[in-house]
């Protein structure tokens, strides 16, 4: 079955460093050990250490609350900062937009999740900006990126597993904000299309799957606006073979249902010629178990440091009714830093 998968996905082979990743995750959950892993969104550079091998000055996490934080650290609150977007050009991202939604009309896809990088400035460090995020899941890795993801993507906790995908994103300040997302059309399609797939997926490791909550709302407080966003829980019965594989399950669960689309195999396809760009950790998952309680989240809010230069990494779902010129205006509204007790001063 699993092998099958693989290969109907032809983008994930079961390559060595994916088949050494997975064995350690298997081995550490049998034996209760304590772990934190990483895996990029082509699952290519699997990572995963134990606790007592993370060196906190090269590595920091904060993964709803179970987190690396030195003995003794203060966190100096950041006061005010700034932060320059310079996103990719409407014509630009028109191109791409046309590329997909062609493929959409043509029925090769039902859902499409497009990302663009987009440079940024900022006078903040990526330890700065990690500090003092608001977000639930955070990870640094020096020199390299900082992640501050609002989305679980798999938690589990005895044998009960539950997925909380998010689709839909409105500024709060927007006039009945709540009720205009919630009832737009093309958000309801494109939602009810996700939690579609995740259902399907938590029924590759789950004897038993339902939706326990549908299209609830959260806040998500910006340094420039409060953003609402729309999301769903998933729930499954993790059979007794389970045996606490880890690796294996959460390999089968890759890529996550809400920034790929659906049916993954082809749209996969779709995104890596309209994107045009490596990903990388962005859109690939990051977790922990402690020993008992096993909990990731997909690496969306990501900022890379490439050759010197950040770049925010963002998207949003598209589908035939999607409209290219709002698409366009959510994908610079999350190029933001989580910070609620700072001012962003223009620079």
């Amino acid at each position: 079955m699993f092998q099958h998968f693989l290969q109907i996905l032809q983008l994930y082979p079961l390559t060595d460093s994916l088949r050494v990743f997975s064995d350690k995750l298997n081995d550490w959950g049998k034996k209760k050990i304590p772990f934190v892993f990483l895996i990029d969104y082509l699952a290519q550079k699997p990572v995963a250490w134990r606790m007592d091998q993370i060196d906190s000055s090269q590595i920091r996490f904060d993964l709803n609350g179970f987190k690396n934080t030195p003995v003794g650290e203060e966190s100096n609150p950041i006061k005010s900062f700034y932060l320059e977007k310079y996103p990719i050009s409407q014509e630009l991202y028109r191109a791409k937009f046309d590329h997909v939604i062609n493929n959409l009309n043509a029925g090769n896809s039902f859902l499409v999740n497009l990302s663009v990088p987009t440079p940024i400035k900022t006078n903040l460090s990526l330890l700065d900006i990690y500090k003092n995020s608001d977000a639930p899941y955070r990870f640094w890795m020096k020199d390299h990126f900082v992640c501050f993801s609002p989305e679980i993507f798999i938690r589990i906790h005895d044998n009960r597993i539950s997925s909380f995908p998010m689709k839909g994103t409105i500024d709060a300040s927007i006039p009945d904000a709540e009720n205009v997302i919630l009832s737009d059309p093309k958000e309801a399609a494109e939602h009810a299309t996700i939690v579609d797939l995740i259902r399907n997926d938590l029924s590759i490791v789950a004897e038993k799957v339902w939706v326990k909550r549908y299209r609830y709302t959260d806040r998500i407080h910006t340094s420039e606006k409060t953003l609402l966003q729309v999301s769903s829980e998933i729930a499954g019965i993790l059979p007794e073979t389970f045996n606490q594989c880890y690796g294996d399950l959460i390999i089968k669960l890759l890529p996550a249902g809400s920034i790929t689309g659906a049916p993954k195999p082809s749209t996969l396809k779709i995104i890596q010629e309209a994107e045009g760009y490596d990903r990388g950790y962005y859109t690939g998952v990051m977790g922990y178990f402690d020993g008992q309680n096993f909990e990731s989240a997909v690496m969306i809010r990501f900022i890379e440091n490439i050759a010197g230069q950040l770049v925010f990494k963002s998207g949003g779902g598209i589908t035939v009714k999607s409209n290219p010129e709002n698409e366009y205006q959510e994908l610079i509204d999350k190029v933001y830093l989580p910070f609620g007790h700072a001012t962003n001063v223009m620079h």
